[in-house]
């Protein structure tokens, strides 16, 4: 997984972070998460703020939808 993989890294952030509200992570909290990630491989400085809201609105998805 990589950072073009926002629906995939949403859905793997709530099943880690299952009670965690996206809209309340920085988005330099949601970085280090992504890094994290066990199945996430990519580059650290390949992120962009679209890509990072991107995931917060997946992830946001998953959250409302539990």
């Amino acid at each position: 997984m990589d950072w073009n993989n926002a629906e995939d890294i949403g859905i793997a952030l709530f099943e880690n972070f299952p009670d965690a509200d996206p809209l309340s992570i920085r988005f330099t909290d949601m970085h280090k998460m992504v890094m994290d990630l066990d199945e996430f491989n990519g580059d650290p400085k390949g992120s962009s703020e679209g890509k990072l809201e991107a995931i917060q609105m997946a992830w946001l998805e998953e959250y409302n939808d539990k």
